[in-house]
């Protein structure tokens, strides 16, 4: 019997983080043994916020390296780049003319990348998504909103039907893309009268999703934030930010509930130490004996126990790009066999046939 494909991809936008590790890459490791695994680097969808020549290439390899380096087997899963995979770039074209600019346009992911683009400030008007249309359509500013940012849903699910992928997981940002996804596979099936593509499902390999939160206090880790720690973090640095972690004044009387700063850092601690150590700390918290420098130690001490043979195996990653470029041609070729064919099927329905 045929494995389900599962599929995700990560923007090559910089390094990956602790939130990337336990969100995504922890679980893609599992997935590996049980599915038939396509785990690519978006490159193409860095371009809509990230275009600099001069870091895409270098951002592409790190993360490859970060993928080998967590534990995810070239053997076991399809890893690839995005653009090694010309056939996404023309079906993304193909599936373009079934859909509507406006369902693109009431996304939030667009929206809010567009405001942060236009400097518009949430909740700043009564009715912002007209200030935002406004200044994308008769304002020089528009430059900076780009039709790759606004057609970014369009490429997500290129990515995933052209490979009729079954699982994949996504954060809660993301489901609604996943929704337009099963929308425009129906629409497809529908207008041609066929069976094409399958409508791809959330998938988290069970478990409640984790929420890794940044260091400063509030809100998840993220790169755009400036609130991470990176797998590719030093010892020395990773500790200086630890030690930098926004805090509070502490509890002044038994049982004070945890405030946001102090609740991301017990979060992590939970992530990455034994039950006896966050028991420890949790009931220093309760009876007030709770030293904040002694919790940041403790830590730091336990997230290098995760990231240092990561780091160690990322930096042996980087340095052999004798092997790193076999593994994405070999995931190049496995990826485009079944692009290729699902590409082949839509040409046909849609009509567009050789002499």
């Amino acid at each position: 019997m045929a494995k389900e494909i599962v599929l995700s991809g990560i923007r090559s936008t910089g390094n990956l983080h602790l939130g990337n590790y336990y969100g995504a890459l922890s679980k893609f490791v599992r997935m590996q043994n049980d599915f038939d695994c396509m785990f690519f680097i978006a490159d193409l969808h860095a371009l809509t916020t990230h275009p600099d020549p001069l870091t895409l290439h270098t951002n592409v390899k790190s993360i490859l390296a970060e993928y080998l380096a967590a534990g995810i087997d070239p053997e076991k899963a399809t890893i690839f780049v995005q653009s090694d995979v010309p056939e996404i770039s023309e079906l993304y074209l193909l599936l373009n003319m079934h859909v509507g600019i406006g369902e693109l346009m009431r996304t939030a992911s667009f929206k809010d990348k567009a405001r942060k683009a236009l400097g518009i400030t949430t909740g700043s008007s009564n009715n912002d998504d007209e200030d935002i249309e406004r200044q994308i359509i008769g304002n020089e500013s528009n430059k900076r909103v780009n039709a790759g940012l606004l057609t970014y849903p369009t490429l997500m699910a290129v990515d995933i039907l052209i490979q009729k992928a079954h699982k994949v997981p996504v954060g809660k940002d993301q489901e609604q893309h996943l929704e337009l996804t099963r929308r425009f596979a129906r629409r497809f099936n529908s207008y041609y009268g066929v069976d094409l593509f399958p409508e791809p499902v959330n998938f988290d390999f069970g478990g409640a999703p984790v929420k890794v939160p940044g260091l400063d206090g509030s809100g998840k880790m993220g790169k755009s934030e400036g609130n991470c720690i990176y797998l590719i973090d030093e010892e020395k640095v990773l500790r200086k930010k630890v030690m930098r972690a926004v805090t509070d004044e502490g509890p002044k009387e038994p049982g004070s509930p945890l405030s946001q700063p102090i609740a991301n850092l017990f979060s992590l601690l939970e992530l990455t130490s034994t039950p006896e150590v966050v028991k420890q700390f949790r009931d220093a918290y309760a009876d007030c004996s709770i030293r904040y420098g002694d919790l940041k130690k403790q830590l730091a001490e336990d997230i290098l126990k995760v990231t240092t043979p990561i780091r160690e195996r990322i930096n042996e990653y980087i340095n052999d790009e004798a092997y790193l470029g076999r593994v994405v041609r070999q995931g190049a070729e496995r990826a485009r066999e079944r692009a290729s064919k699902t590409l082949s099927e839509v040409r046909e329905i849609m009509g567009i046939r050789k002499f």
